[in-house]
């Protein structure tokens, strides 16, 4: 089967490139279900059920998240209301909404998707190891899904790396976000998992990390406090993967994806 993964979503311009380029993208790719990160598509910080919806309108199949999940209080209400739309699986037991879902994607196959944050550099929660172990043996691929993603929302590229290599053989992909930046190792895994440490956010890069750029480099620059940040409101990349798998659910390919905005366009044949 083919996933789509696209990175974090960032403000107005992050969702306008969602709405642009990805219809035409799930048919000219053929693409069997689509996952985005949508933490920080309200305003740069969080999402809102109305913003989640609008996803799915254009054929998001399931949104990931992190550590600004809650940035939008009124979520905390709505979560439950909304399986597609996952927390953390690392968060506490008895906090809203669901880590992890089984879903059944265009062509039939059952994808199970986990979400989990990172701890280096991070809020401290429950092992992401351990809980990704859990719920991939919870619903193991070959039995309980046909396919299976993880997404780790990290800081740290070693954290990403070792997940990535935990997971290997056990999930089809495993894909870091929250640094915002695309990395450029792609690659398949020696037990078959695809693997890239961050796949980039849909935001506007001439900013700093999809923020408008004078208050962050203000503080660099003074260590002085600014306003509030606000998202760049330019044409924004959207940043991504493309996933193939085999009947085992294991990646045969993974390829960038990066079209419009500023950065070099990438996009795989057909």
């Amino acid at each position: 089967m083919r996933l789509l993964f696209f990175g974090d979503i960032i403000g107005r311009a992050g969702r306008n490139a969602l709405a642009d380029y990805l219809p035409d993208l799930i048919r000219k790719l053929s693409a069997d279900f689509v996952i985005v990160n949508g933490e920080n598509a309200a305003g740069g910080f969080g999402i809102t059920l109305d913003i989640a919806r609008d996803f799915f309108d254009l054929g998001v199949d399931v949104i990931t998240t992190g550590n600004h999940v809650w940035d939008q209080r009124e979520l905390l209400d709505q979560i439950d209301n909304e399986p597609r739309l996952l927390r953390p699986a690392n968060y506490p037991s008895q906090t809203p909404g669901k880590g992890s879902g089984l879903f059944v994607a265009r062509d039939g196959s059952k994808v199970f998707v986990v979400n989990v944050l990172g701890r280096l550099f991070m809020d401290s929660l429950d092992d992401p190891f351990q809980t990704v172990d859990r719920e991939l043996e919870r619903v193991p691929m070959g039995l309980g899904a046909d396919v299976s993603i993880v997404d780790m929302h990290a800081e740290a590229t070693s954290e990403k790396m070792a997940m990535g290599h935990f997971c290997d053989g056990r999930a089809s992909l495993v894909i870091g976000t929250h640094s915002h930046i695309p990395t450029a190792d792609a690659q398949i895994l020696p037990g078959g998992t695809a693997y890239q440490t961050d796949a980039g956010a849909c935001a506007d890069y001439d900013s700093v990390i999809g923020m408008e750029k004078s208050a962050p480099v203000q503080r660099f620059t003074t260590r002085l406090p600014t306003g509030r940040l606000q998202p760049a409101q330019g044409d924004a990349t959207l940043c991504g993967a493309f996933v193939e798998t085999d009947g085992a659910g294991l990646a045969i390919r993974i390829e960038p994806i990066r079209i419009g905005g500023r950065l070099k366009p990438a996009m795989p044949d057909i």
